[in-house]
């Protein structure tokens, strides 16, 4: 994950989170709310949606390309969190 979220996963750069037969990341995100509160308001939105700025990939599959907060996740798979960088 990018510097500027580690601070919010208390420093750490990567996080491992158990995820079930039939995880998706929707509920991986559930179960990071309950770890790291703050990350997961960075990932989310009030509404529970992913936001706008951000991007997150499962495995090297952008989310928003395939079932968003539905996409399974499986043991084992790499999810990837960015968020965009605006600026001139």
């Amino acid at each position: 994950m990018p510097r500027v979220l580690s601070a919010d996963a208390g420093g750490q750069r990567e996080l491992e989170l158990p995820a079930p037969a039939d995880a998706t990341l929707g509920g991986l995100l559930d179960g990071l709310r309950a770890s790291h509160p703050a990350l997961e308001r960075r990932v989310r939105d009030e509404t529970a949606a992913l936001r706008r700025f951000v991007n997150v990939y499962v495995d090297g599959t952008d989310v928003r390309q395939a079932d968003g907060l539905a996409t399974p996740v499986r043991g084992g798979q790499a999810v990837e969190v960015i968020q965009s960088v605006a600026g001139g």
